[in-house]
Order: C-alpha cells, then sequence, then structure tokens
C-alpha cells in the first residue's frame, strides 16, 4: 500500500504560464524571503482554475471489490468485523436516540447516518494513545474505542451516570481514559486548541499524533486559518480530518467556498493534503495511517478531506415504535439527512434532490458486499447481530430512562479548587429558591 498525500506538485496546471526568465547567476534569481519563485517577464493574475481538481483517492468500489491490490490493506478477518459492527452498532444507536428525541425523550441529538466510515476507518488507523479532538458528529471514534453504550445514553440523557454529570448538551461526549476531549458547541474552536497540544506531544517527545476532526462549514472559520497556519509554521504531528458532506446546515459548498474543496487549503498553508471517498472505509484507513506515521517521524501536519454524506431517517408508520427505519442516500460533496434535530433541511433543498441521492451508495453497504465476496459474513450473522445490537442499544437506553438527574448542587462544581464567595452566594440563593418554590420543580427526578 502506497498512499500518496500531495505537497502541491501532484496537480497539473490548465494552461502554460508565461516563459521563465533563465538567470546567468544565482543573485540574478528572486530572493524574496516571503516565497519559494521564479521571475517572469509577462503581467498575469494566476486564475483560480489554474489548478486542476484534487483527486478523490479510494480503494473499493461501491461493491465492495478492490480496485488496486497494491491499495489493499490487507486488514484481518477480525478487525475488518470490528469495522463493520462498530459503523452498524453506532447506527443502530444512532435511530433509537433519533426517534427518542422525536418523542421528546431527550433535549436535542445529531445522527452520523452516512459517516460512519470516516469515524471507524480513521479511528482504526490511530494509536489508542493518539488524542482526539472532535466537533460533534464523531461518535463512531469513541465507539472504535470501545466506548461504552451506557455512557453515551447517560450523556444524552445528561443522568447521574454522565461524566460531563448532565452540564453539556446531548452528543457532547468526552472521555479522559479514552484520550477524546470533550465536544464543546462552538465551530473550530477545537482546531487551534489541538494544534496546541499537538505541539506539546512534539516538545515532550511523546510519540503520539493528535487528529482534529471538523466539517467544510467549520474550516471558513477564523480559528481554522489560524490552527492551520500555527500547525505548518510550529511543525506540529497533527491530523486535520475535514469532512466534507455539502452541507454547513442550510449553507451549501457553493455558497460556502469558490475553490476546491478544503483539501486545496492545505498547499497554500504548506501543510500535506490528500482527499478521500469518505463512504470507503479502506480510502480513509490507508490514507490516516500513512499520515499518523509520517506526523509523528517528521513533525510536520497532515490534511484529509473525506467526501461524505448523510442520509435521512424515515420513521416508520407506528408511532409507538422506538426505532425508525432508515433509507441510505450517498453523494460525494451532499449531505442528504438534517443537520441534527434542530433543523428541516426541507427548507433550504427539494425532495427531489433527496430523493435522487436516496438510491446509491452507503459506507455500511460497501464494506458489507466486502465481507460477503470474502466469506467472513452471511445473511444469517446479518440477521443476528442486528438483534443482537439493537438488543444492547436498547437496554442501554432503558437503563438511562430509569436514572435520575445528578443533583443540582454539581451546577457549581468542578470550576474551582476552592468555591469563591460570588459563586457561593449564588448556591446559597439556588437552595432558598428550591426551598420555598420546590414543588414547582421536578425534583423527584433529580439525585438527593
Amino acid at each position: 500500500m502506497a498512499v500518496a498525500i500531495a505537497a502541491g506538485r501532484v496537480w497539473r496546471p490548465n494552461r502554460g504560464l508565461s516563459q521563465q526568465q533563465q538567470f546567468s547567476s544565482l543573485d540574478d534569481k528572486p530572493q524574496f524571503p516571503g516565497a519559494s519563485a521564479e521571475f517572469i517577464d509577462k503581467l498575469e493574475f494566476i486564475q483560480p482554475n489554474v489548478i486542476s481538481g484534487i483527486p478523490i483517492y479510494r480503494v473499493m468500489d461501491r461493491q465492495g471489490q478492490i480496485i488496486n491490490p497494491s491499495e489493499d490493506p490487507h486488514l484481518p478477518k477480525e478487525k475488518v468485523l470490528k469495522l463493520y459492527k462498530s459503523m452498524t452498532l453506532l447506527n443502530t444507536m444512532d435511530r433509537i436516540l433519533y426517534e427518542s428525541q422525536r418523542q421528546g425523550r431527550i433535549s436535542f441529538y445529531m445522527t452520523n447516518y452516512g459517516e460512519e466510515g470516516t469515524h471507524v476507518g480513521s479511528a482504526a488507523a490511530l494509536d489508542n494513545t493518539d488524542l482526539v479532538f472532535g466537533q460533534y458528529r464523531e461518535a463512531g471514534v469513541l465507539m472504535y474505542r470501545d466506548y461504552p453504550l451506557e455512557l453515551f445514553m447517560a450523556q444524552c440523557y445528561g443522568n447521574i451516570s454522565d461524566l460531563g454529570k448532565g452540564r453539556q448538551m446531548p452528543v457532547h461526549y468526552g472521555c479522559k481514559e479514552r484520550h477524546f476531549v470533550t465536544i464543546s458547541s462552538p465551530l473550530a474552536t477545537q482546531i487551534p486548541q489541538a494544534v496546541g497540544a499537538a505541539y506539546a506531544a512534539k516538545r515532550a517527545n511523546a510519540n503520539r499524533v493528535v487528529i482534529c476532526y471538523f466539517g467544510e462549514g467549520a474550516a471558513s472559520e477564523g480559528d481554522a486559518h489560524a490552527g492551520f497556519n500555527f500547525a505548518a509554521t510550529l511543525e506540529c504531528p497533527i491530523i486535520f480530518f475535514c469532512r466534507n458532506n455539502g452541507y454547513a446546515i442550510s449553507t451549501p459548498t457553493s455558497e460556502q467556498y469558490r475553490g476546491d474543496g478544503i483539501a486545496a487549503r492545505g498547499p497554500g498553508y504548506g501543510i500535506m493534503s490528500i482527499r478521500v471517498d469518505g463512504n470507503d472505509v479502506f480510502a480513509v484507513y490507508n490514507a490516516t495511517k500513512e499520515a499518523r506515521r509520517r506526523a509523528v517521524a517528521e513533525n510536520q501536519p497532515f490534511l484529509i478531506e473525506a467526501m461524505t454524506y448523510s442520509p435521512s431517517p424515515i420513521l416508520p408508520p407506528d408511532p409507538h415504535s422506538r426505532e425508525p427505519t432508515l433509507t441510505w442516500g450517498p453523494l460525494p460533496l451532499c449531505r442528504i439527512g438534517h443537520h441534527s434535530t434542530s433543523d428541516d433541511s426541507s427548507a433550504y433543498r427539494s425532495v427531489d434532490e433527496v430523493n435522487y441521492w436516496d438510491k446509491q451508495d452507503h459506507p455500511i453497504s460497501r464494506l458489507r458486499h466486502y465481507l460477503l465476496s470474502q466469506g467472513w459474513w452471511d445473511e444469517e450473522q446479518e440477521k443476528a447481530w442486528r438483534k443482537q445490537s439493537r438488543k444492547k442499544v436498547m437496554e442501554a437506553f432503558e437503563q438511562a430512562e430509569r436514572k435520575p438527574k445528578p443533583n443540582p448542587n454539581l451546577l457549581f462544581s468542578d470550576v474551582y479548587q476552592e468555591m469563591p464567595a460570588q459563586l457561593r452566594k449564588q448556591q446559597e440563593s439556588l437552595a432558598r429558591h428550591l426551598q420555598t418554590y420546590g414543588e414547582h420543580y421536578p425534583l423527584e427526578h433529580f439525585d438527593k
């Protein structure tokens, strides 16, 4: 397997530029410290399309067949099965929690539909001690690292088992033991933070990499520029992993940027870059594996742009069902699903657009085709696993619903080592308020 990660020389100009001047001595050549270039003798602006589109690296076709045997990662059966089971278990959890929110059981949820391959493919290529900075759609990374279903559910329900003690929105996971930094809602704030962590790892000679996930919309934030530039100039061992699913909530890529996606920005910052098929778990694995190896060995950043999509869940006719059915929708460069449970994507795109992509490729089905062709999976195993995975999720789901919420006093803890007077005053004020008006609050649902 030989993944080529581009450093600016892979893409060819669409047309010739002006003739470069020949110089008889070194003194005649440009010596400017801010750029590496040659003189030309004709006034000419560089056009945006002077560089052809960055190709999309893939290993499998849509039927799960390896296209180029030299790119086959030759993963053992046990690892491929873990990839598949992590992806499908995540999908099952998504369907149940999505419906849970629609029934008013939790306040908010964001699914990972169609992006499962980017999660587990990249997670499988990392060391377990590599530090992860996510955005909010990377639950599969934690799933691959064996984060318990009970803790996923506890976080979304905000009960007493939640590691964050019920103080975060749903899907804002975090786990110190699995080196997964807690999610924060503001877009792109994790990018410069991740660079700082990578710089610290470099100075400590820790032989580890930091991976930072974000969407193409977050790449429009100023934090992305700052992070890319710091990572390149400080030579940090970091992988920037961009999930380009075509929509930043309601903003399509046609209104988000004019260049060739996000990978095209890498060479401008001096960052090695590659674009991969996010529906191909092996392509994601190969690219992340090679980026990790070189990031640690060479102390330099890498940018991976995974072209993905998110299909919509379709609710079943039974209003009492806890689990919706799902249709798979494909899409290089388009998100088919709603951005979150607070979004209705039909307000900014047509039903025809969604239906068109509703019949195409999906990372789970592609990997299942591969497993079937290898003789490592069959229909009986598929049926048994679907039943087993749903049972696991439902058991964790029911357990989470039975547990009480954390004690309200935990609102004031874990910020200061010693509680300041002003915060103690607020805590006492809340206690007095609840003592007087407690009958107006569902205090029976909270831990005493």
